[in-house]
């Protein structure tokens, strides 16, 4: 609770406060390499659709340029004329006669049935293609909201573990804190025994001058609440959680 321990500004970006709807900086690694691996089947579904797309644009100019109609006509008469009036003349009639012929042909033919007959893909169907691949990166960022329920499970079936689990988090902060207070020292202390140039330090109070100041330790833009080192030689600002 933030009554009991408020976060200082460094310490808010470590903790993942369950209430809030955003997603927040310690959850945003996981997501990140999640998201990461959908890319590899995204890939090879857009490259799938750009290689169906070509694939029927191709086919489609085979065959719309390539087809060829055939058209043969042909006409055969035969007759055979027998002169005369004596008995082989009209046996002859009567038998060359019958192979006097007379055929037409006409015959039309292409080559339709040897193309290709390519289809292009429905609106539908590419929503069937592309929506198990959202529905995997909704419930990857859905995953994050679904974490936050382990601890509130756990501490519903173990009270006396979650009771443990936030005493070791309390003494943690603390630990930290006093950590964070004596590398803080260390380096303000080496800071002032550095003494800058005469340029620099004209160039430091020249910048001071026209900029906003921040706090020295954690660097958050100053506000009417800070407070001022009392020292006359120092000078340094800082605001309220870290003086």
């Amino acid at each position: 609770k933030r009554t009991l321990l408020p976060l200082h500004r460094s310490e808010v970006s470590g903790v993942i406060f369950p209430c809030l709807p955003a997603m927040q900086p310690p959850e945003l690694q996981s997501v990140v390499l999640q998201l990461l691996e959908c890319i590899p089947p995204l890939l090879l579904l857009l490259l799938s659709c750009g290689l169906d797309h070509t694939l029927f644009s191709t086919l489609s100019i085979i065959q719309q340029h390539s087809f060829v109609q055939y058209s043969f006509h042909t006409s055969h008469h035969l007759a055979v004329t027998v002169t005369g009036t004596s008995l082989m003349a009209q046996l002859l009639r009567s038998t060359i006669g019958t192979l006097n012929t007379s055929t037409t042909a006409q015959l039309e033919t292409s080559n339709l049935a040897c193309l290709p007959q390519p289809r292009v893909m429905m609106r539908q169907e590419y929503v069937a293609t592309f929506l198990p691949m959202a529905l995997l990166v909704l419930f990857c960022l859905a995953q994050v909201y679904t974490f936050r329920l382990r601890r509130a499970i756990a501490a519903f079936f173990f009270p006396r573990r979650e009771k443990s689990r936030v005493l070791y988090f309390y003494n943690n902060l603390l630990r930290q804190r006093q950590n964070f207070v004596r590398r803080q020292q260390k380096r303000l202390a080496r800071q002032a025994w550095q003494q800058p140039a005469l340029g620099r330090s004209l160039l430091e109070r020249w910048c001071r001058r026209w900029s906003r100041r921040r706090c020295t330790v954690c660097e958050a833009p100053e506000t009417p609440r800070d407070r001022v080192c009392p020292v006359p030689a120092c000078g340094a600002l800082y605001c309220r959680p870290c003086w």
